[in-house]
């Protein structure tokens, strides 16, 4: 009598891993493919003069973009926006954390903030334009300005919802303030952080095209500019499609960098699913 065994075989964790990343893949490129699709099927069968072929907008994003223009005009518009951005990000994290942890700052500052916050950022830029002329350091400041309230108040936020109990055990053991800051504080308010952060990005961005719409002669912005007023409708889509492109990488380094800041974080939250 011959006994037939049957093993299974259970998926290793790297074949998980690979599993997972094929599934996020699918799931990220599966609507826009769709999407793409039926736009072209119907620029084929309705042809409009504003909305071109997906094919045609390609074609005018390869032959627009990878040349001059892009040194010219997408390298400048990246480096204002990066360094805008940075500025944005340390000054809202470092002034965020001294107004949450000093009380009388905080509302001797308070109706300031928040007029400040309920102001529209492009509202300013002639302001900014009058003081600092039409220069690089205009457009920084301008995005930089507009981008840094959602991590200011998230910062604030974060800081002053510090569990008081952790707070008052760090003190009976007697540790420092910068023990308490580095250790405690912000540790506890990265999540706020983090998500003001990821607001931050798209408000930047926004600015960025803002900033080069009307108070310049090259970027993104002004480039979109110039091929709207010139009826330049493929050209014009395909400077779309790369702001779009840029936002896309900016979410993806910043997803990166969250998973890492907050790996503890993430990994509380699987703990409290399971």
């Amino acid at each position: 009598m011959t006994l037939y065994t049957s093993t299974v075989r259970t998926p290793t964790p790297k074949s998980r891993l690979w599993a997972k990343i094929g599934a996020s893949t699918l799931y990220a490129i599966g609507l826009p493919i769709v999407l793409l699709l039926i736009w072209g099927i119907w620029a084929t069968i309705s042809p409009a003069k504003f909305f071109p072929a997906p094919q045609t907008i390609f074609r005018a994003f390869v032959d627009t973009w990878f040349g001059p223009s892009f040194v010219d005009d997408v390298l400048p518009s990246v480096a204002r926006l990066a360094v805008a951005i940075v500025i944005a990000v340390v000054f809202g994290i470092v002034a965020g954390t001294l107004i949450g942890l000093t009380r009388w700052l905080r509302e001797l500052l308070e109706p300031l903030l928040e007029f400040f916050r309920a102001v529209p950022p492009p509202v300013l830029i002639p302001v900014f334009v009058a003081i600092l002329g039409v220069t690089d350091s205009m457009q920084i400041i301008v995005i930089a300005f507009g981008a840094i309230w959602p991590v200011l108040l998230n910062t604030i936020d974060g800081v002053r919802a510090t569990d008081s109990v952790m707070t008052e055990t760090a003190r009976s053991y007697s540790l420092t303030r910068s023990q308490r800051l580095f250790n405690l504080v912000l540790p506890a308010a990265s999540p706020r952080i983090m998500a003001g952060i990821r607001q931050t990005l798209s408000v930047a961005l926004i600015m960025m095209v803002i900033s080069e719409l009307f108070y310049s002669s090259s970027g993104l912005g002004y480039q979109i500019k110039f091929f709207q007023q010139n009826y330049l409708i493929a050209q014009m889509w395909s400077g779309i499609l790369l702001l779009g492109l840029i936002g896309v990488l900016l979410a993806v380094i910043f997803g990166f960098a969250e998973r890492r800041v907050l790996r503890w974080y993430h990994g509380i939250k699987e703990v409290e699913r399971a």
